[in-house]
């Protein structure tokens, strides 16, 4: 089988195609990367509990759009509606990490 150099890690496609870290473009890259897995771990963790959106919505005190919306990364979430929606809703923990 013949080797294909043309193959790139991640890091090195991200990097051609938005830059270093650091840059104006890759930080907007991974800022919306960071919202959009926020509402895919949401949506997951849902699914794992075997809940509708309404279901959620409704254990939570919040309504079916408002769920929709942040796990298609439509709408921002507060912190205090993400802790409500994770422990009322989900009967979880949320836990935050600061990487620097």
């Amino acid at each position: 089988m013949k080797a294909n150099n043309n193959l790139k890690s991640l890091d090195q496609f991200v990097d051609d195609q938005y830059g270093k870290k650091g840059t104006s473009e890759r930080d907007k890259l991974e800022k919306g990367f960071e919202a959009f897995k926020l509402g895919f771990l949401l949506q997951q963790a849902r699914l794992e509990k075997g809940m509708t959106q309404e279901e959620l919505a409704e254990k939570c005190g919040t309504n079916k759009g408002y769920i929709s919306k942040i796990e298609n990364n439509i709408k921002e979430v507060r912190i205090s509606t993400l802790q409500k929606i994770v422990e009322l809703g989900l009967d979880g923990h949320l836990e935050f990490s600061i990487k620097l």
